[in-house]
């Protein structure tokens, strides 16, 4: 007999990005549970940089599917989290600029400390004040983590614990993936191009591809604002400069150059835990 892999038979967190995958994943785990079993939690860690349509898609995935999804922020005290709600959630980048505040400098592709901290040291950190996962080191609540990454992701994946990735266990493409919400009664509210929602996790996250970036920008303007000031912001308190990534334009040269409508970039996104 095979087993299942959503089947849940130890203590376990469902880490839910916001995105379709994740999503998808979710809804795998309650159907073959019969519900969200005694024994999971699903957490959403909100960084304050999420679109709009993430927040109302991860209130939709619980209201519908009747799952208790716990929403969680970085904070600078000593439980390091808190935990908010659809209504109380950041929506400006407060636990991100908290963050950088207290760093005194800017996460980039080498020192991605804005995942570690922000999502899953944050999660580890509220799952240890749980009772179902009280007496577990740090290292074991990230390994207690079922985590959205697909059969097709094998550059995310092999960092990866196989048993945390029940999709890959499935052997889920994006194409799978793209079905299932095709055909779905709600959706992410965000454009789905061959599988990949470009709009995702944070806004503008400096690990997705310069264009992509660039595109993002000229499409809604005000997003690359607050990724501007943190770069001023970081700048001002170290003379040598500072960015979220020297090989490209600051966020405010980028914001500029959307008026010119040209290519600028030749790279790619580059994968990243927060997931899809």
């Amino acid at each position: 007999m095979i087993n299942n892999p959503f089947k849940i038979t130890e203590p376990t967190c469902i880490s839910f990005s916001g995105g379709r995958t994740s999503a998808y994943m979710l809804w795998r785990v309650v159907q073959s549970n019969d519900g969200l079993p005694p024994d999971a939690v699903v957490c959403f860690a909100n960084t304050g940089k999420e679109e709009e349509a993430t927040l109302r898609f991860v209130q939709y995935c619980s209201e519908r599917w009747n799952v208790p999804i716990t929403w969680l922020e970085w904070r600078d005290n000593d439980a390091g989290f808190a935990v908010v709600d659809f209504e109380s959630a950041s929506r400006h980048g407060e636990p991100f600029e908290g963050l950088i505040k207290k760093r005194n400098y800017l996460p980039n592709p080498v020192t991605r400390f804005c995942t570690a901290e922000l999502k899953i040291r944050t999660q580890s950190k509220y799952l240890a004040s749980t009772s179902l996962f009280s007496g577990m080191t740090y290292s074991q609540l990230e390994n207690v983590s079922w985590v959205g990454i697909r059969a097709d992701e094998q550059r995310r994946a092999i960092r990866f614990d196989r048993s945390r990735l029940p999709l890959v266990t499935a052997g889920i493409s994006k194409e799978m993936v793209g079905d299932f919400w095709r055909e779905n009664d709600f959706d992410l509210g965000l454009p789905n191009m061959n599988g990949v929602t470009m709009h995702g996790n944070c806004d503008l996250c400096f690990l997705k591809g310069g264009n992509q970036i660039v595109s993002l920008i000229a499409e809604k303007p005000e997003r690359a604002v607050w990724w501007a000031e943190m770069e001023a912001l970081a700048l001002a308190s170290k003379p040598d400069g500072a960015q979220f990534r020297k090989d490209r334009p600051t966020y405010q040269q980028m914001m500029d150059f959307t008026r010119d409508q040209m290519p600028l970039f030749a790279d790619e996104t580059i994968p990243c835990f927060c997931g899809d």
